[in-house]
This record gives structure tokens, sequence and C-alpha cells, in this order.
């Protein structure tokens, strides 16, 4: 009876001794913001990184534009001056500025299609082997990615050097008629590669599509994974020949792809310094200048004008944005249709 009546009551066996019946946690009350709050909360230490890393020296760049700052005002020795659009009149009154603005645009619009172009070629080989063999490719070409932009610059350095770069002893070992056929000379021994702006930018661009196409590489590599091989399989079947395959499939389902990697290498070609600095041996070929080489000469050598130096930083910075807001608008609409 006992047992009976204790079971109806709702009990069962007592707790073993030593035990605690532990009754159901309530959540944990969070702090006294409100739940709309915490989001943007957690948002606060990197919007406060960014600031400080990215929009306090563009509001300082934007100032420095619009003031004369020279050695006397770097000492502390006299207040900037205000000289309003002065700067930015002088920048481009000046042939250097032009100069430097066609070989930027011209030097980033041959490299971003070199490095699209071989950047898609390598990925879809990748895609095509095996992994054990992907993978030890895919390593061995993303080391030339990782390698500095200072570094990747003595490298090609030494490279095209003009009395013991490889590059000209390789081609001093081709036969005197196949070196005039193709070059139309046969002696290479002290070819200066580097003191004509058109060699240099001929050496800058294989140096910056070495460095470049890894990871073009690796991203179209990525982008292929995710297609699914039946649609392959149906083109296939259908007769489709790899080109038509490539245009009608590959490259319509990585347009997404090819989009941000395409903003991505306007943006760095766009601002390529340290290689044209190492392969120029610093700023002494006014021909050769990009507007980052042109904003740093007229920054930081002697006498320093930081001043037309900020306000040669700022354009570079607008037309940057003005390229990848068209760039981004004509994506949007293309995918709108």
């Amino acid at each position: 009876m006992t047992n009976t009546s204790t079971i109806a009551r709702g009990g069962g066996n007592p707790p073993a001794p030593g035990r605690r019946r532990h009754s159901p946690q309530r959540p944990a009350k969070a702090s006294g913001l409100p739940p709309w709050v915490i989001p943007y909360a957690l948002l606060v230490p990197g919007l406060m990184v960014i600031a400080g890393l990215l929009l306090y020296p563009l509001f300082q760049m934007i100032v420095i534009s619009f003031q004369k700052v020279g050695i006397p005002q770097i000492n502390g020795k006299k207040p900037a001056d205000w000289v309003g659009w002065d700067n930015y009149t002088k920048v481009l009154d000046n042939e250097i500025f032009w100069s430097s603005l066609r070989n930027t645009v011209v030097f980033a619009a041959i490299t971003v299609t070199l490095t699209l172009v071989l950047g898609t070629a390598v990925g879809a080989l990748l895609n095509k082997l095996g992994k054990k063999m992907s993978t030890f490719v895919v390593v061995g070409i993303m080391s030339a990615w990782a390698v500095p932009p200072v570094a990747q610059g003595v490298i090609w350095r030494w490279l095209f050097d003009a009395d013991a770069g490889m590059i000209n002893w390789v081609l001093n070992l081709l036969p005197d008629w196949l070196s005039s056929l193709l070059f139309g000379r046969s002696d290479w021994t002290g070819e200066p590669w580097l003191n004509d702006a058109v060699t240099i930018y001929l050496v800058l661009i294989v140096c910056v599509v070495w460095a470049s196409f890894p990871f073009i590489a690796v991203s179209v590599l990525a982008g292929l994974k995710g297609i699914p091989t039946e649609l392959y399989e149906a083109a296939r079947v259908d007769g489709s020949g790899p080109w038509r395959t490539f245009r009608k499939i590959t490259l319509p389902l990585l347009k997404p792809v090819f989009s941000v990697l395409t903003i991505l290498s306007i943006i760095w070609n766009f601002k390529v310094f340290s290689q044209l600095y190492v392969l120029m041996n610093g700023p002494t070929n006014r021909e050769a200048f990009n507007l980052s080489m042109f904003s740093f000469a007229e920054a930081f050598r002697s006498p320093p004008k930081m001043g037309t130096g900020a306000a040669i930083a700022v354009i570079l910075t607008l037309l940057l944005l003005v390229v990848t807001a068209v760039y981004v608008r004509q994506i949007v609409k293309t995918e709108e249709m």
C-alpha cells in the first residue's frame, strides 16, 4: 500500500543518498542593453580598429592635401599653411602627373588581363589534376604569391641585371641566327633592362603577374569545385567542345568570382609601389613613374612637399573609387537583366 500510494502521488524511487535534484537552469540575463543593440555593440571594437588604421589616416591625408607641409612644418618650427586647391592645381599642371597616370592605367590594364587569363588557365589545369598533384602544384605556386613585394623586386632586379643577370646570360646562349630572328640582335652582354621606362615596365609586368596569378588560380579552382559535374557531362553528351563548354557553363557560373578578382586586381595593380621602387632603385627615372611613385617622390624627396604628395594620393584614391563603383554598377546591371 505504501508503494502504491507513493506512485499515485507522483513519487518514484527515492533519490539516492548524496544526490541533489537539479532544477532546470534559467538562461542568464544579458546586460541591461536591449537585444537589438547587442549586435551593434559587438561591432564597435572592429569599427574602432578600422577607424584608427584606415579612416583617420585617410582624413589626415585629405587635410594635408590642402596644406603646405615642408621641412619647417615637419620639424614643428612653423605651422602648416592652408593653401586651398593650390596643391591640386600644381599636380594637374605637371606633365609628370599625366605621364604617371598613363603608366598606371596602361600597366594596370595589361597586368590585370594577363593575371586573370593565366590564373584562370592554371586554375582549370589544377581542376583536372589528381588531388595529390593538385595540392603539390598549389603549394608550389602559392610560395610565389607569399613572397613580399620588396623581395619580388629584388629577385627580378637580379634576374634582369645588366652585368650579372641570368636573363642576359640565357639570351647569349641562343644561336646567333635564332636570336637575330627573334630579337634582331645576337649580343645581349650588358643589356640595361632597367634603364628605360618601357623595359622597366616589361620587367614589372612579369614580376607582378608572376606573384599575382597564384591567388587567381586558387580562387578559380575553388569556384570550379562548386560547379556540378553533371553540367559538364550533359555538355559532353551534347557534343560541346572545351571552349564552348567554358563559355556557356564555366564562365557564367564563375562570373561572381571573376567580378571580385577583377576588382581586387585593379586596386592592387593601381597601387603597385614596392616592386617599382626596387627595380628603379628609387625614384630616379621620372618617365617610369606611376602615381604611387610620383606621390612618394613629391612627398619625401628633397625638398619634401607633403601637401602635393597627399594631393596625388587623394586623386589616386578617387580614381580607384570611381573605377570600382563603375565596375560594380555594371555587374549589378548585368545580373538584373
